[in-house]
């Protein structure tokens, strides 16, 4: 049912299309019909082309107007040659349409100039070029006579201004007429012509934009797939014109040949052979003579194509002139004169003074480009006493060779541009839009959320591309990898989840070993967590250490600080949980905690792959009782040389210190223990630090008291 209303839905369309693209060609053929019934020197022929090629788009103005001239050839052959003309004028027109001209009537005026140069300018010298250089019988006839009667240009230029003059009147009726239709018809009949064919969902003007930005590393496919057309089209049609450039030029040749040897042979049986001997001895005041002579005239006014006709007389010195006739343009010879053999008869000299049949001569010499044929003249004993000649010129085969040129020509390249376009057309809804649909929705793909994910997914799928062919399957192999891949990437993002929080819980573990060992350190590694977070959220709200505290920094800051005590575990338990001071060999030996932590994160790196994870625990376990002055374990390294994660679990670990109980002392006032934290600024602990640790008091506080809790000595 449903392609059943698909089909029905597309039969309508193509039958509205087919409606208006008719009457817009009877538009162009009913105006120009009207303006010779009423003798108006206009065309008025491509009002219809230029309408639907403004609104319609390339491919409907070329069809309407290569169609009308066409049709209207059927009453005029020569209007089939001059369809390439229309063809450009709907190419400029759809161009001219698209960049705004037809907005504004001081724009369209603009466009006149262009369409009279094709009309005007293209259209006198395709008629030069088929007809040559004769005042026609067109509109602009007489309008040229009177330019050509003033004397003050030649045929060319009078005829070639007479088209201009008048074209430019007409093309400016044209674009008015126009002009003034696209304002008072409704935006939306634009819809209505226009020749698509999507193969997907209709895409709008925004979004065709966006898709025609697509970034191309050498040659788009569209002009690569242009240029094979349009030079395989081109190719095709040198090889088919100068082939048939060449078989016309050999008909016509042949048929020079024929007509000469015709007119020699009619010329040859008007002679009496038995009298040529006779005329040079009598003269030429003979009866017989004039008679000869007033019929060989006729036969020469009996053909156009006939140059010369004159009969000799071969001997071995040369040509004896029995009959030559005068011509326009040449005083033929008298009888008895001499002429010398031209060079191109010489190969034939022995074949003539034998009186023998020669094949037609092509000369090129003194009297122009002739084919020359002789027919030997008989006396009654069979034997030849001259040639009939036929001279017939061959300077037609040039003029009317490019007339033949000119008019394949022009019925060429009008074809060529309308199927160019339609090939660009129906690769453009067919091959370049979904392809570069697909590659923009691609990589506009974004990973940054679930829901970017689905949104991506959602575009690819809204395409809904139907070529039926290779583009189609494509489009669902990525849409359907698409789909996977974002149900993969949840799948790993959730197991990523589990393992980060595998990861921590694993660190809080290890660090509770450790914690649980040191009797004397209560809920310390969560307390000094907290106020680390604290912290690495405070510089951040001030844009401190902006190269450093990324995202990623701080989570693994965040979460690697309980370990920086894991280096306790190789402490002794004596050393460890001993209720008073530490004596100096074993502060120095507790001291050896921050070494054993490095050694044991360093251990744990180079079984991990994500080393990265582990680097600020390395740094935090390695320095975090290192002082901002320098006097500070294990290395003594001072200011920023300290690690940022050690520096702020410095200030961290000392203040839990201060204000937890401790088997070998109680716990501090909190005001007394933030004092020493504000004393120790730039002494122990960074001063930056200290700042936003301080200037967070209450949230210290807070901290404090949540994680309060009484140590009570087993």
């Amino acid at each position: 049912m449903g392609d059943d209303s698909k089909t029905n839905k597309g039969f309508k369309k193509i039958s509205k299309l087919v409606i208006f693209y008719l009457l817009f060609i009877m538009i162009n053929i009913g105006l120009n019909r009207l303006c010779v019934v009423l003798h108006i020197p206009l065309f008025l022929d491509n009002i219809g082309t230029l309408f639907a090629a403004a609104l319609g788009g390339y491919l409907p103005g070329i069809i309407v107007g290569y169609s009308s001239n066409i049709i209207n050839s059927t009453a005029d052959p020569a209007n089939a040659y001059y369809a390439v003309l229309s063809v450009m004028i709907a190419v400029c027109g759809r161009f001219f349409y698209e960049k705004g001209y037809f907005d504004k009537f001081h724009k369209a005026i603009i466009t006149i100039p262009v369409f009279a140069f094709i009309g005007g300018v293209l259209g006198s010298l395709l008629t030069y070029f088929m007809y040559g250089f004769g005042i026609g019988e067109g509109i602009s006839a007489p309008f040229a006579v009177s330019l050509l009667e003033s004397g003050k240009v030649n045929v060319f230029w009078a005829q070639m201004i007479s088209d201009v003059v008048i074209d430019l009147i007409d093309k400016t009726i044209t674009v008015i007429i126009v002009f003034i239709a696209i304002k008072i018809i409704p935006a939306k009949f634009a819809d209505i012509i226009a020749l698509v064919d999507w193969r997907q969902r209709p895409l709008n003007k925004d979004e065709i934009r966006e898709v025609n930005k697509t970034e191309i590393r050498k040659l788009p496919l569209r002009k690569r797939i242009v240029i094979i057309i349009g030079t395989i089209m081109i190719f095709v049609a040198l090889v088919t014109t100068s082939i048939s450039y060449f078989l016309y030029q050999q008909f016509a040749i042949t048929q020079y040949k024929y007509a000469a040897k015709n007119v020699a042979s009619i010329v040859a049986s008007t002679i009496d052979g038995d009298r040529v001997n006779q005329y040079f001895e009598e003269g030429t005041g003979s009866v017989d003579y004039a008679d000869t002579m007033n019929k060989l005239r006729k036969i020469y006014e009996s053909s156009p194509d006939i140059k010369y006709i004159y009969v000799y007389k071969i001997q071995p010195d040369g040509c004896h002139v029995v009959f030559d006739l005068d011509t326009e343009d040449t005083e033929g010879g008298k009888l008895g004169d001499f002429v010398a053999f031209d060079e191109s008869f010489l190969d034939q000299v022995p074949a003539l003074l034998s009186g023998n049949e020669i094949e037609p001569i092509i000369s090129n010499d003194t009297f122009g480009w002739l084919l020359t044929d002789y027919e030997p003249v008989y006396d009654s004993n069979h034997k030849c006493v001259c040639y009939a000649c036929a001279d017939i010129s061959m300077e037609e085969i040039t003029s009317n060779g490019i007339s033949f040129l000119a008019k394949v020509l022009s019925l060429f390249l009008g074809f060529f541009i309308m199927i160019l376009c339609f090939s660009m057309w129906h690769m453009q809804y067919h091959l370049t839009y979904p392809i570069d649909a697909m590659t923009h929705a691609a990589r506009n793909f974004a990973y940054n959320s679930e829901e970017d994910l689905e949104d991506g997914v959602d575009r690819i799928n809204e395409l809904k591309i139907y070529t039926g062919d290779e583009i189609e399957t494509l489009y669902e192999s990525l849409s359907k990898t698409f789909g996977e891949t974002v149900g993969y990437l949840e799948e790993v993002k959730n197991k990523g989840e589990e393992i980060a929080k595998m990861q921590n819980g694993l660190i809080y573990i290890m660090a509770d070993l450790v914690e649980s060992r040191d009797k004397s350190t209560g809920d310390h590694i969560r307390k000094t967590s907290a106020y680390v977070d604290l912290i690495l959220k405070k510089l951040k709200e001030k844009e401190m250490f902006k190269d450093v505290l990324t995202d990623e920094y701080v989570y693994e800051v965040s979460n690697s600080s309980p370990l920086h005590d894991v280096g306790k575990i190789k402490v002794s338990d004596l050393i460890l949980n001993k209720p008073g001071r530490l004596n100096d060999e074993e502060f120095e030996k507790m001291k050896q905690h921050t070494l054993e932590g490095e050694k044991i994160i360093e251990n744990a790196m180079k079984l991990s792959s994500t080393s990265d994870y582990l680097k600020e625990a390395k740094n935090i376990a390695a320095y975090h009782h290192e002082k901002w002055d320098g006097s500070g374990y294990p290395y003594g390294k001072k200011g920023e040389e300290i690690p940022l994660s050690a520096r702020i679990m410095a200030v961290s670990d000392v203040f839990d210190a201060l204000v937890s109980a401790r088997v070998y002392k109680p716990a501090m006032k909190f005001e007394d223990a933030m004092a020493i934290i504000k004393d120790g600024s730039g002494k122990h602990f960074d001063p930056d630090i200290v700042k936003v640790f301080v200037e967070a008091e209450e949230e210290v506080r807070k901290i404090a008291e949540e994680h309060q809790k009484i140590f009570t000595p087993s």
